[in-house]
């Protein structure tokens, strides 16, 4: 039952946070290709961790992580705002590579498979 409580809260925040920044966060370093891949709030409700994805250089991925940190607090009232909850949770951004990683995988596999196919010639 709890389980299924927060896995519908961290959907909601998901959507709610993405929202906030895409509209409501005017920083020139937050990139507008930013995506927020998952929410991972803990089973008290105080803390949330909010994975995200950026396209682009790890220095603009990097500046944007850092402005977003310190914009924490001015997401957290603008979705608290969107969301009935007692305690609104301290929210901390980390950087979701998976994207890259997939990608790589990827490049790799087809890597293997050319490399497959040429042999078999």
């Amino acid at each position: 039952m709890a389980k299924r409580r927060t896995d519908r809260l961290n959907s909601l925040l998901k959507e709610v946070i993405s929202e906030v920044i895409t509209r409501d966060v005017r920083n020139p370093h937050v990139k507008t290709l930013i995506t927020v891949t998952r929410v991972d709030i803990s089973s008290d409700l105080h803390y949330a961790k909010v994975y995200i994805s950026v396209i682009g250089t790890q220095e603009e991925k990097d500046e944007t992580l850092k402005a977003l940190q310190s914009a924490a607090g001015f997401i957290a009232v603008h979705a608290s705002k969107k969301v009935v909850m007692r305690y609104f949770p301290e929210l901390t951004f980390k950087l979701d590579n998976s994207v890259e990683q997939h990608m790589r995988i990827d490049s790799l596999l087809e890597k293997i498979h050319n490399e497959e196919r040429s042999r078999s010639q």
